[in-house]
Order: C-alpha cells, then sequence, then structure tokens
C-alpha cells in the first residue's frame, strides 16, 4: 500500500493490493450494520420478550431498503460530484449518514417495545447501506483490471461475511451486557474509522481527497459520465438487452433461488426434524457463514483466477444440483444432527462461492458509463431469485412438503447450468488474443 503513495494520498488506480484491500475493507465495514440490524437486534428483542409479529416487523422494514436499492444505481451514475472520482463522494456520504443514525439511536435509546422506533432506525441505517452497497460495486467494476476481478469478488463477498459475522457476535455480547446505545455506538465508532480511511485514498491520480482540497476530475471519468437521463436509460437499455446480458439474468435468478430456499429451510429441517434450538441452530449458521467468508477470500477468488469465472461457476452450480439431488433423496436421514451440519455447512458457502464465480462475469458485462445501474439491475435479478425461493419455501405444503424446496432449488440450478454451459459470455482478454491468433494461423497455413 506504501507503494501505492502519490505526494500524501493513496490512489487505486496505481495499486492491487490497495484496490483489493479497500473492497475487502468497504466490505466489511458493509457488513457491520446487517450483522446489528439483521441478527443482534431480533435477538435482543426475542431473548427480551418480544412477540414474533415485532421482531418480524422490525425485520421487514430493515430489509425494505435492500428491495429498493434498483433506483440507487441511476441516481449514482447520473449525479456525482467526478472531483471527487466517480464513486468516493457517494461512499463518504453514506457512511457519514450511517453513523447519524447510529448516534441518533443511541440517543434514543429505544427499548424492545418501541417497535416502531427500531423499524425506523433500522430502515434508515440499511438505506444508507444500500448506497453505499451500490457505490461500492460501481467502484468495483469502475477501478478493477480483468486480473483483479476473480480474486477481488473473493474479498468483497468474504468481507461482507466477516463483518456481518464480527458485528453479530460483538453487538450481541454488547447488548446483553451494556445495553443496546452502546452497541450503536461500537459500530458507529468502527464506521467512522473507515470514514478516515476513505479519506485517505483517491480513485484516480490528480483527484481531490476531500470537497474543499486540490484537485480535479479524471480524464477518463468526463468522457464517460453522462449529464442527462434520457442518454442514461438509453445506455443503459441498450446494453442489457443484448442477448447475453439478457441469457445472464436466469444464472444470477437461479442462485438467488437457492439462498431463499435454503434461508428458510434451514430452521425448519433443524427444529422439526433435528429437535434442536433457536440458538443452535443460530449458532451453526453463523459459524457456516464465517467459513464461507474465509473460503471466499482463499479458495474462490484463487479458482477464478486460475481456471477462470464461467468453468468455476459450473462446477459451484453443478456441486448444488448435486447437493439437492442428495438431500431430496436422504429424506429418512434429516433427523440426524451430522446430515443436518453438513447440509448447512455446505449450503452457505456454496453460495457466496457461486456468488463469487459469477460476479467477474456480471462486471465484463457492464458498459462503464452505466456500470453501477447495470451492476446494481443484476443484483436486483438475484435479489428477486431470493424472494421467489423464499415465495416457494411457502408453497411446498401443496407441493408435497417442505423436501419440494430441493426440487425448486434443483430446477433454478439447473437452468443456470444449461445456460452456463451453451451460452456464450464475456471471457478474459487473453482469451480473444488466443482465438485471433489461431484464425490467423490457420489462414496462413498451406493447403
Amino acid at each position: 500500500m506504501a507503494s501505492a503513495a502519490s505526494g500524501k494520498s493513496l490512489i487505486l488506480e496505481d495499486s492491487q493490493r490497495l484496490r483489493l484491500f479497500t473492497l475487502f475493507i468497504l466490505y466489511v465495514g458493509q457488513g457491520m450494520p446487517i450483522g446489528l440490524f439483521w441478527f443482534a437486534v431480533p435477538a435482543w428483542m426475542a431473548v427480551n420478550g418480544a412477540p414474533a409479529a415485532d421482531v418480524g416487523s422490525v425485520a421487514a422494514l430493515t430489509a425494505l431498503p435492500w428491495s429498493l436499492k434498483l433506483v440507487n444505481g441511476f441516481i449514482m451514475d447520473r449525479y456525482t460530484f467526478l472531483p471527487m472520482g466517480r464513486r468516493r463522494a457517494w461512499i463518504l456520504g453514506a457512511q457519514l449518514v450511517m453513523i447519524a443514525c447510529l448516534l441518533i439511536a443511541a440517543l434514543i435509546d429505544p427499548s424492545v417495545k418501541d417497535v416502531a422506533i427500531l423499524g425506523g432506525i433500522g430502515f434508515a441505517l440499511n438505506l444508507a447501506t444500500t448506497f453505499q452497497d451500490v457505490a461500492v460495486d460501481g467502484l468495483a467494476v469502475d477501478i478493477m483490471t480483468e486480473d483483479d476481478r476473480a480474486r477481488g469478488s473473493g474479498m468483497m463477498f468474504g468481507g461482507q461475511a466477516i463483518g456481518i459475522a464480527a458485528a453479530t457476535a460483538i453487538c450481541g455480547f454488547v447488548i446483553g451486557d451494556f445495553g443496546a446505545p452502546a452497541a450503536f455506538l461500537i459500530v458507529a465508532a468502527l464506521i467512522f474509522v473507515l470514514c478516515v480511511y476513505i479519506a485517505s485514498f483517491r480513485e484516480r491520480q490528480g483527484e481531490r481527497s476531500m470537497p474543499w482540497s486540490s484537485g480535479r476530475a479524471h480524464e477518463r471519468n468526463l468522457e464517460i459520465q453522462l449529464d442527462a437521463w434520457w442518454p442514461l436509460l438509453k445506455s443503459t437499455f441498450n446494453s442489457m438487452r443484448r442477448s447475453s446480458s439478457l441469457l445472464w439474468l436466469p444464472c444470477l435468478f437461479g442462485r438467488g433461488v437457492l439462498y431463499g430456499g435454503f434461508a428458510g429451510a434451514t430452521p425448519l429441517i433443524g427444529a422439526n426434524y433435528v429437535g434442536w434450538d433457536t440458538a443452535e441452530i443460530s449458532s451453526l449458521t453463523a459459524t457456516a457463514g464465517l467459513l464461507a467468508g474465509v473460503l471466499c477470500m482463499t479458495l474462490g477468488g484463487w479458482l477464478g483466477d486460475r481456471y477462470g469465472a464461467k468453468r468455476i461457476g459450473i462446477m459451484w452450480v453443478a456441486s448444488g444440483i448435486a447437493m439437492c439431488a442428495v438431500m431430496f433423496g436422504a429424506i429418512e436421514h434429516w433427523s440426524n444432527s451430522a446430515v443436518f451440519m453438513a447440509f448447512v455447512y455446505f449450503w452457505i458457502p456454496l453460495d457466496m462461492l457461486i456468488t463469487v464465480a459469477l460476479l467477474p462475469i456480471s462486471m465484463r458485462l457492464c458498459d462503464p458509463t452505466v456500470a453501477a445501474t447495470q451492476f446494481t439491475i443484476y443484483m436486483a435479478v438475484s435479489n428477486f431469485g431470493i424472494s421467489f425461493g423464499a415465495f416457494m419455501l411457502g408453497k411446498t405444503d401443496a407441493l408435497g412438503g417442505l423436501p419440494s424446496i430441493f426440487i425448486i432449488v434443483g430446477a433454478g440450478l439447473s437452468i443456470a447450468l444449461l445456460l452456463l454451459l451453451t451460452a456464450k459470455f464475456p471471457r478474459r482478454p487473453e482469451y480473444y488474443e488466443i482465438q485471433k491468433r489461431r484464425e490467423i494461423m490457420a489462414a496462413h497455413k498451406p493447403a
């Protein structure tokens, strides 16, 4: 990182290590509010006697901004402060709003009975987090080179998993011993440290570190910036309507069905078949999530670099189909705790590894002029798959019982596998160079 210094700034464009570390640490920070309000706060409410309806209301308001983030990409691609880079002003602004939400929450000090207040804080905090999420995704597409993408996707999603697990563990302990305001202040302090780091780097040479400092917009950003809504919408539509982009959407949707179906099926199998309580199931899923983060940063990125995103994506998706077949055929063994643990330890890391493998292809498909918008659309399709998987879980009683969710997930993955095997998606640039050389050699080969 020190080698990337120019003047007193760190330049992402100049250092691969700095780019990868920045994406990792930003995703760790993004995972902290998720761990706090998706896991620690609901657990605190449940332990203190809040009914399921109250916990569900807070959870629903907390999750709502993630369903609305499709709009964020359009706003960020249309409006930005180019002297600070295309994304950094949005990231820093989102972080400051997150800190403000947490400080207000600490001052209000809501109890478990203040459902509307907790839900409002969760909504505002996660709304700011979704802006950071889209901004960081846009930064990844803007700033990463082709050689960064497989490893970078592993660092991103591995960092998020670690941030969620760390925040859940820390905040769960702090809330129990010192109260909710202490947890809010700790997360706010950690995000403030992240703000200091964001202020220390620049995306490209010559840009400002802060709005009031000296610097100018980079020529590359000035060339691709769209300053009107119609060109933005037109470029997004033209990029999305390409056959490769349209065929890519079912692959992302199938991955989402896996998460949506199994996230709900896991506690149902654990409680109804194995007989575990909430604490045991939560502990298992948290540990599996931490394992997923480590695997994403090591195995996931390395395999993508070594063998290519498409090949590794095919391998992981095929593994998911095999897992569905095994679980569906082993219904009589679901009461065995070892089988249940193996299922959870397999599907949670697998879901993350599929995401890491497919992410570079999503990035290659993005038009740089509308990168945040297009990438957000891809992520939204995956989120719709999650919603569909959860919806179909609620229909399993009419489809023959809980085991039918494995057929539904397997079907979604099978469609994704078929497209990965047959459709032509963008590859690494060197692939096209090799193909071109082969064509030239074949053309000059003597008859």
